[in-house]
């Protein structure tokens, strides 16, 4: 069962929080990249998190076809037939949806699995995002607490965000955000997790703490991680010792190891990747062009060398880039060595 079941997946989480790790949480966007995660994650002994934007779901059905869904059920069509073959437990997981691309994402996914669990079948996706970021923190919160209803019934995980996450990803830039959105307040927070009580089911919250999305210069993004710690005492404050949040680090790529530390002691239990792998595939790439330069091409009447052109040779070096990339981030992330796959 390396696709974690309901039960393992908050098993997963529960047992980072206790003991102050997180899992990367990489984006896919084809065959390859999914691969290169779940090498890297077994060459690291960590369980980790497979996630799938709009934007990668339409890349991996096509430009003809460019349908989200579809490239996100063949996306994890594939991990769950590949994952069986590695080591480790590994969670499929939905980025970023928008409110306006609830109807056309995030709800024909759900349907899938409710399809799926209907056939006696497991889940096809382990959790969903939604990003409520963009509408009235109230109605955030109520959009958020009606999909947490349905996502309980299919033991699917919620992932909610409370907050603006700045910089830009898959189309949609808060470039210019207002910068008091940029860090959640802990009554924000609160008001998420009465609304996320009153339903029951299993819930993360990414609350913001002045993270980008997309890698700056030292000194540009400005995070101020006692945001999260803030959130966390007031709940404990209201709801007891035991009460905590699952938190989410968006905008990880380029963070620095002392400032993901900090967060892994305030509750961070997932940390998204996405950037810096991007750039882990195409570096590789990109050396191999430059370095076969003449067997990659066909000039003046040559007929160049199929074994540098041929596909497999530059997009297996691309795989290999992620897994390096992913290796890293579980060690940053302190999830390297500790796999409940057994």
């Amino acid at each position: 069962m390396p696709v974690a079941d309901y039960q393992t997946y908050r098993k997963m989480l529960d047992t980072a929080y206790q003991n102050h790790y997180a899992f990367p949480a990489i984006n896919v966007f084809d065959i390859e990249a999914v691969n290169g995660v779940l090498r890297g994650l077994a060459e690291a002994k960590s369980d980790g998190i497979i996630q799938v934007s709009t934007g990668g779901g339409e890349h991996a059905s096509g430009q003809n076809v460019k349908n989200a869904v579809i490239g996100a059920i063949t996306l994890a069509n594939h991990v769950h037939l590949v994952a069986e073959k590695y080591g480790i437990y590994v969670a499929l997981h939905t980025d970023h949806c928008q409110f306006n691309k609830l109807d056309s994402f995030f709800l024909p996914l759900v349907e899938e699995t409710e399809k799926r669990r209907a056939r006696g079948e497991g889940n096809l996706f382990n959790s969903h995002m939604f990003d409520g970021s963009a509408l009235p923190h109230a109605e955030n919160v109520k959009v958020a607490k009606d999909l947490l209803a349905r996502c309980a019934k299919n033991e699917i995980i919620l992932e909610v965000e409370s907050g603006v996450v700045g910089g830009e990803e898959d189309g949609v830039n808060n470039e210019g955000v207002v910068r008091d959105k940029l860090y959640t307040t802990p009554e924000d927070m609160l008001m998420m997790e009465e609304a996320m009580r009153s339903v029951g089911g299993t819930y993360m919250m990414a609350a913001t703490f002045g993270n980008v999305h997309g890698v700056y210069k030292p000194g540009n993004v400005k995070l101020n991680p006692k945001v999260l710690k803030a959130g966390q005492d007031a709940l404990k404050a209201k709801y007891g010792e035991d009460a905590h949040y699952n938190l989410v680090f968006h905008g990880g790529s380029g963070s620095g190891k002392d400032e993901i530390e900090e967060t892994l002691q305030y509750g961070v239990v997932k940390m998204n990747v996405d950037t810096d792998t991007q750039y882990a595939f195409t570096r590789p790439v990109a050396d191999h062009m430059f370095k076969n330069y003449d067997g990659v091409l066909k000039v003046d009447g040559e007929v160049g060398t199929k074994k540098v052109y041929d596909p497999r040779s530059y997009l297996r070096l691309g795989e290999a880039g992620i897994a390096a990339r992913v290796v890293e981030a579980c060690n940053d992330l302190k999830s390297a060595g500790k796999s409940l796959c057994k």
